[in-house]
Formats: structure tokens, sequence, C-alpha cells
């Protein structure tokens, strides 16, 4: 798992039926110290997450396809949770 902050929504009028009914973020991996780390990702929205929250995203099709319950989904990254407090000091 790792921490992102959402920075917008994706809309698609043709997408795969893996994507029907699911909403897509763009998502911005962070680091521990909160600054951007790596490229922004499509993530498939499980929680309701809005631009501008901080969330726990995963990046593992494997895990992604078992949280969407979809065998076969093309699916990689999912957004799990949306963080209200982290402490991290080690």
């Amino acid at each position: 798992m790792l921490l992102g902050k959402v920075t917008g929504n994706l809309v698609c009028t043709v997408k795969h039926d893996a994507y029907r009914g699911t909403k897509l973020l763009l998502v911005q991996p962070l680091g521990l110290d909160l600054k951007p780390q790596g490229d922004a990702v499509v993530a498939v929205d499980t929680v309701g997450a809005g631009p501008g929250e901080l969330v726990l995203l995963v990046r593992e099709g494997a895990a992604a396809r078992q949280v969407l319950k979809v065998e076969h989904a093309p699916v990689r990254s999912l957004v799990i949770g949306i963080v209200d407090y982290a402490d991290i000091r080690g």
C-alpha cells in the first residue's frame, strides 16, 4: 500500500466492462514525507474519495482484482481508504 493524493477525476465515455459503474481518479503517489514520488496513476475509487484527499492506494493487479471481485479485470490500482490522520515518526 502507498499513500497518495487525489489530484482529479477521470471521465470516460467508453471503457472496459470491468470498469462499468466505477469512479476513476488520478492519484499522485507520495513518499512518507508526503512529497510526490513517481508519476500519477489512474485508480479505481472504492471509497468515495475526492480531489485533494490523502488516500491509501493499492498498486498491485491481483489485490485490485480481488477487491473488485472480477477475476480478469485489467485493473492495477485502487483507492481503498481515505486517510484521516497519519503519525509517521518511525
